[in-house]
Formats: C-alpha cells, structure tokens, sequence
C-alpha cells in the first residue's frame, strides 16, 4: 500500500470531518439491520483517526487510528473478518475490545477508490462473538461497501461541478463589468489596446471592432 498516495487520494474526495449524510446512513442502517449487528459504520482512515463519516449504534465520532480494526481492513481487498476479537492475538488486548464499546465480532470491507487506493470501510460490530460469517453475507457486505465507493464518487464529481458553475459564474461577472467599462468610460474607449488587454486577461477576444 501507497500510503503517502492513499492520504492525498483520501483528502481530494473531501470528506473527512463533513456532517452527516443520509445516503451514508441508510447505507449502514441496512448493514446493521440485514446482518443482524447492532453498529455498523462508515470509516475513514487518516493519519492518525478513524473518523466515522456514519456511524449506527455508536456514539463516538471517531477512534485513534493505532487501536482500530480498520486500520487492517483496509490492507486488504477482501473482508476482514474477526468472528471473536477476545481470542484473536492481533486484537485480544485492544482497547476497544477490553473496555467499551467491547468489540468481539468485527467484519469490515474496505471502501477501495478506481485507482486503487482504501480510503476506509464499511464495517459492523457486534459485542458478542458469532460463530461464522458466510460467504452470501461477506458478499453482501462487500456490494454495501461498493455502493458507498459509488456515492462517494458521486459526491466528488457534484462538488467539481458546482465549482466549475462558480467560476464560470465569476467569469460571466467579469466580463459583464469589463463590457460595462468599455460603454461608460470614454478614457478607455479612446484606447484601444487597453480593452484588447481586459479582454485578453480573461481570455476572450474583444467584441469592438477598431477602425
């Protein structure tokens, strides 16, 4: 894993420290309810936190990034799965299995962008150890996390748009202030190369035709 190329691709979806957004939390509100899990979440991974961009059933909005279970996942490209956290060596003395919210069943699918990069999870939690996780359910939770990815990308390419809109909006406004100049200042309508640079500075041509 890149990680210096995952934080840059992480930081340009904008997302980390949003407010919520209900596409994310119907997301992991159906997590939780199909799968029978009482938190389900939406991560994301940075330096140092795991930030919840949705979070069901779990009222911290984040956790270090060093304790997290995600901070695994997310070297993976399939599931992680961890049926009892209490037994498990890489976790059996974590914080967030020995004191609260009491991880012991952990299944988390990383939330990969098209160019390779996890940016988070989509995981649930359950406080109690479960016996298997089937491959229908790994599948199921593995489609969740790929619709996050699409409402993520969806969410990218809105927020481009909008700012394409303004700055052509700031564009339309300058000239629509340049033309104002050029009717009502009779200083620069007897210099023409002084318009041709305005208009220049925008790039667009001048309209006045010079004789």
């Amino acid at each position: 894993m890149d990680e210096p190329q995952r934080l840059i691709a992480l930081k340009r979806y904008e997302l980390l420290d949003t407010p919520p957004e209900q596409i994310f939390d119907r997301i992991t509100r159906l997590a939780a309810g199909v799968l029978g899990m009482p938190i389900s979440l939406v991560t994301l991974i940075d330096e140092t936190r795991q930030w919840f961009k949705s979070r069901h059933g779990l009222d911290a909005p984040w956790t270090r990034r060093e304790v997290a279970f995600c901070g695994h996942t997310i070297l993976e490209t399939e599931p992680l799965v961890v049926l009892d956290a209490a037994v498990d060596e890489r976790f059996a003395t974590n914080p967030l299995v020995t004191g609260e919210p009491g991880i012991r069943f952990y299944a988390g699918a990383p939330l990969i962008t098209p160019d390779g990069h996890a940016l988070g999870t989509l995981c649930v939690i359950d406080r109690k150890p479960r016996p298997k996780f089937s491959a229908k359910q790994r599948r199921f939770l593995r489609d969740l996390a790929s619709l996050v990815m699409t409402e993520i990308e969806a969410r990218s390419a809105t927020l481009a748009l909008r700012r394409e809109i303004i700055k052509r909006k700031e564009t339309e406004q300058r000239l629509r202030r340049l033309l104002a100049q050029c009717h009502q200042d009779k200083a620069l309508l007897r210099s023409p190369l002084n318009i041709q640079n305005g208009f220049a500075s925008i790039g667009l041509s001048c309209p006045i035709k010079w004789r």
